[in-house]
């Protein structure tokens, strides 16, 4: 089959690239989730597989009950030099810009190095003399918007030159995710500007010094699909690589519409070809908007596809696989691979999918438009608070969950959708005793949520629309993640625990 866009499908958004001779790796903001910052490896730019996540320590990511949608890890980079891997980015609203280092990126990274300088989106770039230089945004901080820069000792972090402004883009809204690199003489500077929506773009300017003045590039935006009908919107916020073979590429996110003006799966990291003008500039397929077929050319290098992952996770590894993650800093004592072999253990503790705190469960994106998930769960509720079951979240204001919980001392499930300040909860369905399997479906404009019963019948008891699970409704920059979870509901004392005995993920679509 074809290679096609994009080359991540779902939430992972703001991609950044650096390559180890044959071998390519990239990262993704995070936001709030942990751990933090997902790490991918590949060596044919089409197929990849994640390695893990560069932040797996709270005290690497702190995102403590409180932590707003949308805070926590903005936009990262990557970048290795003299046998070591950096990647720098922003904790908001606390810790600000810092880095993080390691001669092994499938390994540990090593506690933050903060970096002085304002901004966010950071960068860094090694010079061939061996200066570091780090370049951020300066929208929210500076008098001026645009891209300040100053040089620094990676591994201090001590900032070794006062901080200069550089360039203040092409005159676009929200000029951020500065990169700086070099080529043929000349020191490059690409921005994102327009705002992370239909308008965004990536623009480009050079000069002799990495200070400039720069001289903006004549074919600006170098990408862009603002005013286009176009399968791909809000391309922007790039990196450009080059592969062993001269050739150059750029990774940049962009989302697709589930229905019209509405991207559940969230920002996604795209691959199109660089090419340079005979002037010297850049230009991302060759300037035109990628395909609608979201095909890509043939990269040129040895196809390198990874074993495929197994559509159910029977949660028999002592440790999660890289898809899961946790809403903020996980409690320790509230999941468990070990209590139980073989099981996902959640305990029903008193945060909820309705609040601001790192309730019980495990998520992970959403990365097709059209997909089944089925788990097997063993719970009963001692109390009407307690419950167990699944949950489609895009923030702890707008989700939908299917639930198993108890009514008039009966076990029942029941599905509940909050939509903002709004919430409601289907009339609750008798359950027999023993395990039960939930079913959640997906199509472009619904999710369908309910169980299954011993003769394998669907009963469905709720459906929740896509678009009200959409940034276009709730603000914020997340895409859908969806997973088992457990609560108490607010209820404080609750030793009850559910148990997932597997999960299963099956796409019914690209």
């Amino acid at each position: 089959m074809p290679a096609t866009n994009p080359i991540l499908p779902g939430f992972y958004p703001d991609p950044s690239i650096c390559r180890v001779g044959e071998d390519f790796y990239l990262v993704n903001s995070s936001f709030e989730y942990f751990p933090g910052v997902p790490l991918w490896h590949s060596r044919d730019l089409v197929n990849w597989r994640q390695l893990g996540h560069v932040l797996t320590r709270p005290s690497q990511l702190p995102l403590p009950v409180g932590t707003k949608p949308s805070d926590g890890i903005y936009a990262p980079t990557i970048r290795h030099h003299a046998g070591r891997f950096y990647m720098v980015t922003t904790h908001m609203p606390t810790l600000g810009n810092f880095l993080v280092h390691t001669a092994d990126p499938a390994g540990q990274w090593s506690e933050p190095v903060k970096i002085a300088q304002g901004g966010i989106d950071p960068s860094l770039f090694f010079d061939t003399d061996g200066r570091c230089y780090f370049t951020s945004n300066g929208t929210f901080w500076a008098p001026v918007r645009g891209a300040y820069q100053c040089e620094i000792n990676p591994l201090t972090g001590e900032q070794l030159t006062p901080t200069r402004f550089i360039w203040t883009g092409t005159g676009g809204s929200y000029p951020e995710a500065p990169h700086l690199f070099k080529r043929g003489g000349y020191y490059y500077i690409m921005m994102a500007e327009g705002g992370t929506a239909e308008c965004h773009m990536v623009t480009v300017a050079r000069s002799h010094s990495p200070y400039g003045p720069f001289e903006n590039c004549p074919h600006n935006p170098v990408l862009t699909h603002r005013s286009l009908m176009s399968t791909i919107q809000a391309s922007g916020h790039a990196d450009f690589i080059e592969d062993q073979n001269g050739r150059w590429w750029a990774v940049f996110l962009g989302y697709r519409y589930s229905e019209h003006g509405f991207h559940p799966l969230g920002r996604e990291t795209y691959l199109a070809p660089l090419t340079w003008t005979p002037e010297g500039w850049p230009l991302v397929n060759e300037g035109r908007p990628l395909p609608a077929t979201l095909a890509l050319p043939d990269t040129g290098l040895p196809a390198h596809p990874w074993p495929a992952t197994t559509v159910r996770d029977d949660f028999n590894a002592p440790t999660l696989a890289p898809d899961w993650v946790f809403v903020r800093n996980p409690e320790p004592a509230a999941w468990s691979l070990t209590n139980r072999p073989g099981w996902l253990t959640l305990s029903c503790a008193a945060p909820s999918p309705d609040d601001e705190a790192s309730f019980a469960g495990i998520v992970r994106r959403q990365r097709h438009f059209e997909f089944s998930a089925t788990a097997l769960l063993e719970f009963t509720a001692k109390t009407e608070t307690e419950e167990a079951g699944l949950v489609v979240l895009m923030d702890n204001l707008h989700h939908y969950e299917i639930a198993v919980t108890q009514r008039s001392g009966r076990r029942v499930a029941l599905v509940r959708r909050r939509i903002g300040t709004l919430a409601g909860e289907t009339a609750p369905a008798d359950l027999p005793d023993g395990p039960i399997t939930l079913r959640l479906e997906a199509n472009r404009r619904r999710y369908r949520l309910g169980f299954a019963a011993a003769d394998g019948t669907d009963h469905w008891l709720g459906e929740g629309e896509v678009r009200y699970l959409c940034s276009e409704v709730t603000g914020g920059y997340n895409g859908v993640v969806f997973g088992p979870y457990a609560t108490a509901r607010g209820a404080v004392g609750s030793s009850n625990q559910a148990g997932f005995d597997w999960f299963e993920y099956q796409p019914l679509s690209p």
